[in-house]
């Protein structure tokens, strides 16, 4: 069987795909839409596309929705080193001037929305808001890693796995990523995704490297909890988040519980909202996306975000 090439990922409709150079990095990124910047981050195992809905409900509301491929994934550059937070909080930042703005709206999902909390401690003046979508605050997660070993620690069981060396690749991709589409319904509420879906993440997690990028990102973060970079990383964190802060997550979600997102607030000095999308896992946006939609663009428009 044929593996799945880059193509998989340029998926057609109302928006444009394009190249766009930062850090030394090419990333793919699809547009829609003009006004203020929204840039969109996805999670794992998923690629720009798990944007599709915000790239028509966002332009619709006048904003300028970029969503990109992260550093490994789908039409992006695939190097070998660069899958620490510090590291991809920088390439977003260096995507947002080289999209030709000092600033955006971050909207980050799992990986996305660490990258995203990274982003409003380390590139403050880089976030003008932020939106972290089933992902609590960095700090929160390592928390709740050791404190709650038979809730988060059990809910995180596959990103230990991942931490050996070719076999989880070989797993991930093997059966036409079949691992990939168990994952995607495990992690969901009831009904979701449907066999398309599932099957236009598995094509795009098959291609060449991305399965072994992907997983340098929970090789790193497990790796560095003891280690110089990652001790010199949560130091950094402490610092207060001073950009106004919303956090979705899905009341269902197994992947990250509510209970280790929720907490995350003490770390934001500015307005911030915290909401549960009910009947949803951990997806929220693509499982249940008017009510994502709904709250997000709500909050988008208003002028004093409550807390």
């Amino acid at each position: 069987m044929n593996r799945p090439d880059e193509s998989a990922v340029l998926i057609e409709g109302p928006w444009t795909h394009r190249s766009v150079h930062a850090r030394g990095t090419r990333f793919h990124a699809v547009e829609a839409g003009e006004g203020p910047l929204v840039l969109l981050l996805h999670g794992f195992p998923l690629f720009w596309w798990s944007w599709r809905h915000q790239l028509v409900s966002l332009p619709a509301a006048g904003y300028r929705a970029v969503a990109v491929d992260l550093r490994g994934y789908g039409a992006s550059d695939k190097p070998p080193r660069g899958y620490d937070l510090p590291a991809l909080a920088a390439d977003a930042t260096g995507l947002i001037r080289a999209l030709g703005e000092t600033s955006a709206v971050v909207v980050g999902h799992g990986w996305g929305g660490l990258m995203a909390w990274t982003m409003a401690a380390l590139e403050p003046k880089a976030v003008r808001r932020l939106v972290a979508v089933g992902a609590p605050h960095p700090l929160r997660l390592r928390s709740a890693l050791r404190s709650d070993p038979f809730g988060q620690m059990r809910a995180s069981g596959h990103a230990l796995g991942f931490q050996l060396p070719f076999l989880p690749e070989h797993r991930l991709t093997t059966d036409s990523a079949a691992l990939v589409g168990r994952m995607l319904r495990e992690w969901s509420g009831p009904a979701w995704p449907d066999e398309e879906t599932s099957r236009t993440y598995r094509d795009a997690f098959g291609i060449l490297n991305v399965a072994h990028c992907a997983l340098e990102y929970h090789r790193w973060f497990a790796r560095s909890q003891l280690r110089p970079d990652g001790l010199r990383y949560a130091r950094a964190m402490r610092a207060r988040i001073e950009t106004p802060t919303l956090q979705l997550h899905g009341a269902l979600d197994r992947r990250m519980l509510p209970r280790t997102a929720q907490g995350s607030g003490r770390y934001v000095t500015a307005p911030y909202r915290w909401r549960l999308i009910e009947g949803s896992g951990h997806f929220p946006h693509e499982e249940r996306p008017e009510e994502f939609d709904a709250e997000l663009l709500g909050w988008l428009a208003d002028p004093e975000p409550d807390r």
